[in-house]
């Protein structure tokens, strides 16, 4: 990993494995890269597993079986950007299986972490040059829990 630029470290207690290949079982182009386990040194059991190196989307995380004590919390999320409804609609019932929807895109899945499940086009909304526009959008997704592309464009065109 040296040298591989920025690694996201996702702390789990002990089902980092599990979770990564729940991740990579979602993302078309997710891999598993190398697993490490725990040794004699410790402090976690020999051969349980340590880490676990996984892409999405060409981005490195690293599942670390570090024990208790940690939890996710919505102040980090990750952000999947989405071409279209079907892309949203897809993201979103992966991730929501044995999670929670929130509110605004925003999904907690089964381990905890936070998503942002956005299609694109609500960047370009937010930041039309049209302030009003970009108002009638904003409110319109305050009232979404899955973001819905055909209502934001519908609120961008009223007006």
């Amino acid at each position: 990993m040296a040298g591989d630029g920025l690694t996201t470290c996702l702390w789990f207690d002990t089902e980092g494995e599990e979770a990564a290949r729940f991740y990579t079982g979602i993302f078309k182009d997710g891999k598993i890269s190398r697993i490490a386990r725990y040794t004699e040194a410790g402090p976690g059991t020999p051969g349980a597993v340590m880490t676990v190196e996984f892409e999405l989307n060409g981005q490195k995380f690293v599942a670390l079986n570090g024990g208790t004590g940690r939890a996710f919390s919505q102040a980090i999320s990750l952000m999947i950007m989405c071409a279209d409804q079907d892309e949203v609609d897809y993201y979103w019932s992966r991730l929501a299986d044995g999670g929670q929807e929130v509110a605004c895109g925003w999904v907690t899945d089964r381990y905890g972490l936070s998503w942002q499940v956005v299609p694109a086009v609500l960047m370009d909304l937010n930041t039309d040059p049209d302030r009003a526009k970009a108002a009638r959008v904003f409110a319109a997704m305050l009232k979404m829990t899955k973001l819905d592309i055909a209502t934001l464009e519908e609120a961008a065109a009223a007006g």
